[in-house]
C-alpha cells in the first residue's frame, strides 16, 4: 500500500468513526438527562380512541390514510412498541381504571350488565383526586350506566358521556335520540344531567376537554384529563370533509361498515389531536404536562368495499382484530409524550400493558395507596420511562376475549370458556386457544404454529393459565344478571324518559376557550 492509498483509508475510517459518533451523539441529544420521575407530579391527558389499531395510522405505515398530527407526536414521543390492552373496549377500559386485568373487576363483555365494574375497587380517578388531581372524562365511559357505575361516582369530577358502548346504541342503553340521528346533535349525560348537544360527537369531546383543562390550567389546578373518543366505532359516520376523498378513491359510504366513513372518522381525530396540541403549546401547557395517544383494542375491520370489491385494509402485519386473541387484537399504539422530559423519538421494546397505567400514574402523582384495596396486575412503567434500557423481567399477560353467551353460566361451569378465544403473551411467546404457539420475537405477525417445537414452553404457560383462571373466575361478579327473554330496562334510557317527563332536556356547550 502506497502512502496515498494509507492516507484515503485513514480518511475514510476516520470519516466512519464521527459518523458513528454522530449517530450515538444525536440518539443521546433526543433523551433528556436521566432524572426521577416518582412524584413529579405532571398534569395528564389521556386520549384513547375506540377500535383504531396499528394498521390505523400513517406514522405505522398505512398507505392511504394522512395523519399528519399524530405522525408528528409520534416522531417526538416515546413510543412503547408491544403495548398490550385487552381484546375490546370496555374490558381495556377497566383495566386501566382498576389496575387490573378486566374479568377481576367483573368484566367478561361489552354488554348484558357484565361490563359493568366492580364497586369495590379505588379507581385511578379516585386515587389521583387524594393526590389533589381535578379529573374529568369526555366521551366514553362503558363501565356501567346504573348511578353506583358512572364516572361521577367512580371519582371523575367533571364528565360528559354517551351510554353503552357507543352513540346510537339504544337496544344496549344509549339515550334513545341518539338512535336517530347518530354522531351529530347527541343526548349526552353532563356530570349528573341529561343534556342536549350541539355538532359532531369527536369534536364535541375535544371541545369539552379543552375547555376543561384551560379552567384548571388557569386555576393552577393539576389534573388527569381522559378524552375518550367513540370514534371510529361502528356506525362509520364522518362529516363530507373527511370522507369525500376516500369516496373518490372508490371505497364505499355505508354508516354500517363503509370504509370511507372509518377512515374519515379517523383523519377527523387525527385533525383534533393536532388542535389540542395546538391549544396547550398556546397555553405554555407542554412543560408540565404528560400526553399519551393510545386506542383500546385492534382494529375493528380489516377489509371492506373498494370499486364493489371487497379489499383487505394495511393491518401493519399483525394476525386478527378485535375480539380475537392474536396479536391484530391487543397490541396497540402507545405514544407518551412530555417536552423536555421524556425522549423524542425514542423505541421502548419491554412488553408493556394497560394494567401498569394504573400504578405508573399513582407513582408519577405521588398517590398514597390506602392499605385496603384491589391487588393490582400490572407494574410502574418509571424505569423504562427513565431509562429505556432499563431491565425489565420477562412476565405472563393473560388475554380472554370473554363475550360468552347469556346462558352460558362460567362462574358455575368454569371449563366451558376457560380455552375459547385466549392467549398468554410472554416477551417472546404468545400461546393461543391453549394449542398455538408463535415466536414473536422472530414472528409478530402469528404467520407459523411452533407448539411442536417447544413442548417445555407451553407446559410452563399452561400450569401458568391455569393458576391465573383458578384464581380470577370467582371475581367475575357480574355472571349470570341477565336473564335470557327477559325485557330488559336500560337505566340511561329510563332516566332519559323521566327527565323528559318532568320538563326539557337543556342545551348545553363548553365554555368557549
Amino acid at each position: 500500500m502506497n502512502k496515498t492509498q494509507l492516507c484515503t483509508l485513514v480518511a475514510v475510517l476516520a470519516s466512519s468513526l464521527l459518523t458513528g459518533y454522530a449517530h450515538a451523539k444525536d440518539l443521546a441529544d433526543s433523551r433528556p438527562p436521566v432524572v426521577s420521575l416518582k412524584e413529579s407530579k405532571p398534569n395528564i391527558i389521556l386520549v384513547m380512541t375506540d377500535d383504531q389499531g396499528m394498521g390505523d395510522l400513517a406514522c405505522l405505515g398505512n398507505p392511504i390514510l394522512e395523519t399528519p398530527n399524530i405522525d408528528k407526536f409520534y416522531e417526538e414521543s416515546t413510543r412503547f412498541t408491544d403495548f398490550q390492552v385487552s381484546p375490546a373496549c370496555a374490558p381495556t377500559r377497566a383495566a386501566i381504571m382498576s389496575g387490573r386485568h378486566e374479568f377481576r373487576v367483573g368484566i367478561t363483555h361489552t354488554i348484558l350488565m357484565r361490563e359493568r365494574m366492580a364497586l369495590d375497587l379505588f379507581t385511578l380517578p379516585q386515587a389521583l383526586q387524594s393526590a389533589g388531581y381535578a379529573t374529568g372524562i369526555f366521551g366514553k365511559w362503558h363501565l356501567g350506566d346504573e348511578e353506583p357505575y358512572l364516572p361521577h361516582s367512580r371519582g371523575f369530577q367533571e364528565s360528559l358521556i354517551h351510554g353503552a358502548g357507543g352513540i346510537g346504541q339504544v337496544r344496549f342503553g344509549d339515550f334513545p335520540p341518539n338512535g336517530e340521528n347518530t354522531y351529530y346533535d347527541s343526548v349526552l349525560l353532563h356530570n349528573n344531567e341529561i343534556v342536549q348537544t350541539k355538532g359532531y360527537c369527536t369534536d364535541l369531546f375535544f371541545d369539552a376537554g379543552l375547555s376543561w383543562i384551560k379552567q384548571q390550567i388557569t386555576a393552577e389546578q393539576p389534573y388527569f384529563a381522559y378524552i375518550s373518543t367513540n370514534a371510529p366505532h361502528t356506525p362509520n359516520i364522518a362529516p363530507e370533509k373527511y370522507t369525500k376523498r376516500f369516496e373518490d378513491m372508490g371505497w364505499e359510504l355505508n354508516p354500517k361498515n363503509g370504509p370511507a366513513g372509518r377512515f374519515g372518522m379517523i383523519e377527523n381525530i387525527d385533525e383534533n389531536f393536532g388542535r389540542m396540541m395546538e391549544k396547550l403549546e398556546a397555553w405554555g401547557a407542554l412543560d408540565n404536562t404528560l400526553i399519551i395517544f393510545m386506542t383500546d383494542n385492534g382494529m375493528s375491520h380489516v377489509e371492506g368495499k373498494k370499486n364493489g370489491e371487497i379489499t383487505p385494509f394495511y393491518t401493519a402485519g399483525l394476525k386478527g382484530k378485535k375480539c380475537t386473541p392474536y396479536e391484530g387484537g391487543t397490541h396497540v399504539p402507545a405514544f407518551w409524550y412530555w417536552k423536555g422530559v421524556l425522549g423524542e423519538g425514542v423505541d421502548i421494546d419491554a412488553l408493556t400493558a394497560h394494567i401498569d397505567m394504573y400504578q405508573t400514574f399513582c407513582e408519577l402523582t405521588g398517590v398514597q395507596l390506602p392499605e385496603q384495596m384491589q391487588e393490582l396486575d400490572g407494574r410502574s412503567l418509571l424505569p423504562l420511562l427513565e431509562n429505556p434500557e432499563s431491565e425489565w423481567g420477562d412476565r405472563e399477560l393473560f388475554v380472554h376475549v370473554g363475550r360468552w353467551s347469556e346462558n352460558q353460566r362460567v362462574a358455575k361451569d368454569a371449563e366451558s370458556a376457560k380455552f375459547i378465544n385466549c392467549a398468554v403473551r410472554t416477551d417472546r411467546w404468545r400461546f393461543v386457544n391453549n394449542k398455538e404457539l408463535y415466536d414473536i420475537s422472530v414472528d409478530p405477525g402469528e404467520t407459523t404454529d411452533v407448539s411442536a417445537n417447544y413442548p417445555e414452553v407451553i407446559d410452563q404457560i399452561r400450569k401458568s393459565y391455569d393458576a391465573w383462571w383458578k384464581k380470577t373466575v370467582p371475581l367475575m361478579v357480574n355472571e349470570g344478571l341477565s336473564t335470557p327473554g327477559a325485557k330488559k330496562k336500560h337505566p340511561l334510557a329510563e332516566r332519559y324518559k323521566e327527565q323528559l317527563s318532568q320538563g326539557d332536556i337543556p342545551e348545553w356547550s363548553p365554555e368557549e376557550f
